[in-house]
């Protein structure tokens, strides 16, 4: 039995977004426990679709003694400032110590965090570990599927396994690949690694799993997995990262140099056969509406629209409001929205009380350039206090703390929104406020591909909508400085 040291520090982080994110944004709770420590973290984690929560289930079943350190994640938004990291780093560091000696270390961690200060804040948190333990304790973490892995990343670690699903489902399960990887290296540590960036960003929209090429991308990496291959993984990254090693990368690791470069090797050559096949998709705001009006009453599911560039999950804010007013005046029967950041709005619907009218100024509160409040007088139809659990393949088992909600319609079209922002991925979030996601005909969802999980099903048709926001779909229109030009082209869209 080993005695493993368990602590977690998740944000992505998007360099091109303006709202930096402070210690609160990793204090207070949301889907996902705020900042918690010791043995409350395993209660927090405990039954949620968490990295984290799936290591320490399939840990204690091999029989390890885990000890908590911390866990905390940031909703994506900007750099994470100094003051943030440094705080939580050293009190991960402070409860590394006072834990004494320990066999291994596990980390949940995202892979693409940037702090004010460090471009590579999760290769630097990686550092200060190692430095911590040493060079013979094995260290584990677990990488969110859009990592940005670095050359320093990989060297501070024995194993990097990341999520091979988009929509995220297996986070979870990831954890539990992750303790048996580390148990495996406690019996026989590895020698080898590998570490191949591709030389092209995949946008995100491009990166779900559900469809191709992703599709049948993603088991070939589980597949190229050998008996001399431990860990083998491919990271589509995220590209909304001004930083040098932002990008997709192949990842592995085990016990035979030959094997783990040969696996690395055929995989990063089929990804990159396949780079045209990553070419982005959009609709533009009108087309979206020329759609939404063509839906058939006979429609066997709503037409869903993902108002991509606003996704609070890839640094958006869940408040611009171009598509929500363009189909405020189309007016179409069963529409529904969702779910938007307004807290003020919130407050003045939940005072004037459900069945009441009331004007409000909706969305627009971030000061995204060109966006402005939706201004209309607005029927109050439910109002929530934000606790739910979430029951969708992505949420799964969140217990969420969003503050006040309402629902409120203006015209046919119903509008629903939160006091803190999370993107619209778990029906959950609209049965709180009595909206049945199945019954409407267009469906607006402040979401990129995480929505497909739990909505997908649902979905008649699904439509990427290139409204404005922070998320930028297109990563060809980013402004890089720092990532080298050799890494910066793009699939052409289609």
């Amino acid at each position: 039995m080993a005695r493993i040291a368990v602590g977690g520090f998740q944000h992505e982080t998007n360099t091109f977004a303006k709202r930096e994110t402070g210690l609160a944004q990793f204090i207070e709770p949301d889907a996902w426990p705020g900042l918690v420590r010791g043995l409350e973290m395993l209660e927090a984690i405990a039954g949620i679709n968490l990295p984290a929560a799936g290591f320490v289930s399939e840990a204690n079943a091999l029989g390890h003694r885990v000890v908590p350190l911390l866990w905390c994640a940031a909703q994506p938004a900007g750099r994470v400032t100094r003051e943030a990291f440094e705080t939580i780093s050293a009190l991960l560091l402070a409860r590394l110590a006072d834990a004494g000696p320990c066999d291994a270390v596990y980390l949940d961690l995202h892979g693409a965090m940037v702090a004010e200060h460090l471009d590579d804040a999760d290769g630097e948190l990686l550092r200060r570990v190692r430095a911590a333990v040493g060079p013979s304790v094995p260290i584990v973490a677990s990488l969110d599927f859009h990592a940005n892995i670095s050359p320093a990343m990989v060297a501070m670690a024995d194993a990097l396994p990341c999520y091979r699903s988009y929509p995220h489902v297996d986070m979870a399960e990831t954890g539990a690949r992750a303790a048996m990887i580390l148990h495996r290296i406690l019996a026989r540590p590895v020698v080898a690694r590998a570490h191949r960036a591709l030389p092209f960003l995949m946008p995100l929209t491009s990166q779900c799993t559900l469809i191709e090429p992703l599709a049948s991308l993603m088991p070939l990496a589980a597949k190229l997995e050998a008996e001399q291959v431990l860990s083998l993984c491919l990271a589509p990254g995220f590209p909304l990262a001004d930083v040098e090693d932002c990008g997709p990368t192949v990842i592995g690791c085990g016990w035979d140099s030959t094997a783990v470069d040969f696996a690395a090797g055929e995989l990063h050559a089929v990804v990159l056969a396949r780079e045209p096949e990553f070419a982005l998709e959009l609709v533009s705001i009108d087309e979206a509406i020329a759609a939404a009006r063509g839906v058939s009453s006979s429609a066997r599911g709503p037409l869903v629209l993902a108002d991509t560039q606003d996704n609070p999950g890839a640094g958006g804010n869940a408040d611009t409001t171009s598509l929500l007013k363009a189909l405020v005046t189309a007016n179409l029967p069963g529409t529904v929205t969702g779910i938007f950041w307004d807290a003020e709005s919130v407050a003045r619907a939940h005072a004037a009380g459900e069945g009441a009218t009331v004007e409000l100024a909706i969305g627009a509160g971030s000061g995204f350039p060109g966006e402005t409040p939706l201004c209309a007088r607005a029927r109050v139809l439910q109002l929530g206090d934000g606790r739910f659990i979430g029951t969708g393949p992505f949420y799964r088992g969140g217990r969420f703390e969003l503050g006040p909600m309402a629902r409120v319609a203006i015209g046919m079209v119903e509008i629903l929104m939160a006091s803190r922002k999370q993107q619209a991925a778990d029906q959950a979030m609209f049965r709180h406020l009595g909206s049945e996601p199945a019954e409407a005909r267009v469906l607006l969802l402040k979401s990129s591909v995480h929505f497909r999980a739990d909505f997908g099903p649902l979905a008649e048709r699904v439509l990427v909508v290139e409204a404005p926001g922070p998320n930028v779909a297109d990563p060809a229109r980013l402004p890089f400085t720092k990532l080298p030009i050799g890494r910066r082209r793009c699939p052409l869209r289609r």
